[in-house]
């Protein structure tokens, strides 16, 4: 069956995983910048100022070679091509379901960007573990189903749900917060930008300036995260006053720079991409 014959969900299912596939391949070094810097340890100090992304950009270069920027792509794909697709379809399922005559208001995006997210969020989540840990360079699995295994017979199924809730809190006011930005400017819109071929790029700007705003807001909830994935006998509270005693308030931000890049850039490529499919094939994404 031809994409543009079949179900509409379905649709929106393969558009955001293709959107999902090429965003991944193409940041992936930034996702692992990002986790490098926010679980540092050792000899140097968190937060220090010789510490920054082109320094650990440039370590892992030296020290894994080029390929290892792509240190964790596969866990990535694992994840991002199924959760992008979940994500995307939900939000196409809740969006006809519940505002089907027209774009929705600032309150139902938020409502939309977060449920989508939520559905997607907690499903994926224990891909969402092992690619933390293999981007943090402290554990050497050797692939993703091996990975899988070795936590469920080690520290059990439940590890494959650590920072389920920091998780949450991060992912969910994201989404929220992006499809509001990113909704309400692309309606700010002049009309003969919108329905020129121009639309895209216009678009693509639009989604740039909401994932900094929902970036920026949500990070410490992504450092957190990130510590209770890596060190799953942390409790989400406990991670918080770990990173408060180690860094101060400073340490909830470490990492931002290349996490606001990718997911900004993320976001925008993979909402653009997905409108422009969905478009083509005469759905109302």
């Amino acid at each position: 069956m031809e994409l543009s014959l079949a179900h509409p969900v379905l649709t929106a299912f393969m558009c955001g995983s293709l959107s999902g596939t090429c965003s991944t391949l193409l940041f992936q070094p930034l996702d692992l910048v990002k986790t490098r810097l926010q679980t540092l340890q050792g000899g140097t100090k968190p937060g220090s100022s010789q510490v920054g992304m082109v320094s650990v950009l440039l370590t892992v270069v030296r020290t894994e070679r080029l390929l290892g920027l792509w240190k964790g792509v596969f866990p990535s794909f694992a994840r991002t091509i199924p959760g992008v697709g979940i994500y995307f379809s939900t939000f196409y399922s809740l969006k006809q379901r519940f505002f089907p005559d027209g774009p929705p208001g600032a309150l139902h995006a938020v409502l939309l960007g977060g449920g989508a997210r939520t559905v997607a969020g907690v499903i994926m989540l224990p891909v969402t573990v092992i690619k933390t840990r293999f981007e943090c360079g402290r554990y050497s699995y050797g692939s993703v189903a091996g990975a899988l295994r070795s936590v469920c017979r080690t520290e059990g199924p439940g590890a494959l749900f650590s920072g389920l809730m920091a998780t949450l809190f991060r992912d969910v006011p994201f989404s929220a917060l992006y499809v509001m930005f990113y909704s309400q400017t692309k309606a700010a819109l002049p009309e003969e930008i919108s329905s020129s071929s121009s639309a895209p790029l216009a678009n693509f700007g639009c989604g740039i300036l909401a994932g900094v705003l929902a970036s920026l807001i949500t990070q410490p909830a992504d450092v957190v995260k990130t510590h209770v994935q890596v060190n799953p006998e942390l409790r989400t509270l406990q991670a918080v006053r770990l990173i408060h005693q180690e860094s101060g308030l400073r340490g909830f931000f470490r990492g931002a720079v290349p996490r606001c890049l990718r997911r900004t850039l993320m976001s925008a490529m993979a909402w653009t991409v997905y409108e422009h499919m969905m478009s083509n094939l005469g759905l109302k994404s």
